[in-house]
């Protein structure tokens, strides 16, 4: 009896666990569910999103991003253009002071390039965000078969 007790207790409690776990701090700025959608193995690249909010009065920027599974991790985002979509990279990305920033789907995003295998569903690895202000805040991205319920509804 005392063992389901146990496991009934720690059914409840993880999934608050695992979404504390999940949420990053770097001064005032707070990183939400950094994420990858899993990817076909012969796949050449695969993209990283997350959320930024800042909570502080004074701006920040994301100036780079970084990962030792990826020969090379771009921010970029996704542009209308004479009717048709297209990705550009960025150099930096502004987290209005009070504001938030959305890196998601068809928005700004992070590439990695130069895989060295393809994550699957389940499997974490680390990005490191580089703030002007803020300075460098190491995430694990979580790697999911499909996009998180908010982003599938949202798109």
């Amino acid at each position: 009896m005392l063992l389901k007790k146990t496991l009934l207790i720690a059914a409840l409690l993880s999934p608050s666990l695992f979404a504390s776990a999940h949420e990053y701090s770097a001064g005032e700025l707070h990183i939400e569910h950094p994420w990858s959608r899993e990817m076909p193995p012969v796949a050449p690249t695969a993209a990283a999103y997350f959320v930024v909010h800042n909570k502080g009065a004074e701006a920040d920027r994301l100036v780079s991003v970084a990962t030792p599974v990826a020969g090379k991790a771009e921010m970029h985002e996704h542009l209308h253009a004479d009717g048709l979509m297209k990705m550009q990279q960025v150099q930096s990305v502004a987290i209005p002071a009070g504001g938030e920033v959305k890196f998601e789907p068809m928005g700004y995003h992070v590439m990695l390039f130069n895989l060295k295998q393809q994550a699957k569903d389940g499997e974490r690895f680390p990005l490191t965000l580089t703030f002007e202000k803020a300075g460098a805040v190491e995430v694990e991205i979580t790697v999911q078969k499909d996009a998180p319920a908010q982003e599938a509804a949202h798109h």
